[in-house]
């Protein structure tokens, strides 16, 4: 398992499981699943409503709680400094842990730096190992780096073959934060698992289109957390580690990059609008 360095010492796996989407009443056996094939990082967040199964799955594992990375995500309805307090304390009762190893703020919206500092006091309690945020755009991202005690070690964006974040991972870089993929297959929007470049790039490795990008981006020092139900894909999206793109191939995966999300635009007024609604 690769692993990367964040900004405090903190060493984290490069990859991991991520639970997006997945049902409470799923996640368990999806999480039990993932572990056994050898993901050691597992991705949550309060919005997911599924951090109780992480945990059952992990008490149940047997692994011991110093070999994995546990991840989370403060919602913006449990913002500002006194609510977001409580909310890490309800994490760590569900996920059945007395750590955290990464707690985020999810969104760039509401009393973000109420939040922020939650997270810096839960940190210097040791109720969290490092911090970070998720879905901060640069402009987002480099007001809240700038102005905070303890710089973000993540930042959690969308980033996939079609909105690679290449600007967005350089000013990452200037405060040390690491870019982590959410959605790194596309959720396989845009005809990702039939695109010619992927699929050709594939043959010349041996290698599923699935497995080209990811290893695209553990090639760029991305942190990626693939998410899939079934444990034949998730032991496939771990096995990217035998072979090495070219740089012609990297180029050419670069190509493929239109700037745009295939989701949601955090600046658009009409998503900030949804976003309230979900408070």
């Amino acid at each position: 398992m690769k692993t990367v360095t964040l900004n405090n010492g903190v060493v984290m796996p490069q990859i991991g499981y991520g639970v997006y989407q997945v049902s409470p009443t799923e996640c368990e056996r999806c999480v039990s699943d993932a572990l056994s094939v050898g993901y050691r990082m597992i991705d949550t967040a309060q919005a997911y409503h599924n951090e109780e199964g992480v945990g059952a799955a992990v008490k149940k594992s047997g692994i011991a709680r110093d070999e994995l990375f546990l991840v989370s995500k403060v919602w913006i309805s449990n913002y500002g400094f006194d609510k977001a307090k409580v909310s890490i304390d309800e994490s760590l009762h569900k996920l059945g842990t007395d750590y955290i190893d990464l707690m985020l703020l999810h969104q760039p919206f509401c009393d973000r730096y109420g939040a922020y500092r939650a997270l810096e006091a839960a940190y210097k309690e040791g109720k969290v190992r490092a911090i970070g945020v998720s879905n901060f755009y640069p402009d987002h991202f480099i007001d809240l780096a700038s102005n905070v005690e303890i710089v973000p070690a993540v930042n959690q964006v969308e980033t996939h073959v079609f909105d690679q974040q290449i600007e967005a991972q350089g000013y990452m870089k200037e405060f040390g934060t690491h870019v982590m993929a959410w959605a790194p297959l596309a959720e396989g929007r845009n005809n990702f698992f039939t695109n010619p470049v992927l699929e050709a790039i594939g043959k010349k490795y041996g290698k599923s289109v699935a497995q080209v990008p990811l290893r695209w981006l553990i090639q760029r020092d991305v942190i990626i957390i693939p998410k899939s139900v079934h444990v034949e894909r998730m032991q496939q999206n771990m096995d990217i580690f035998d072979f090495e793109l070219s740089q012609e191939d990297m180029a050419a995966i670069a190509a493929l990059d239109t700037r745009q999300s295939l989701f949601f635009d955090h600046h658009a007024p009409e998503v900030v609008k949804m976003f309230m609604g979900w408070r």
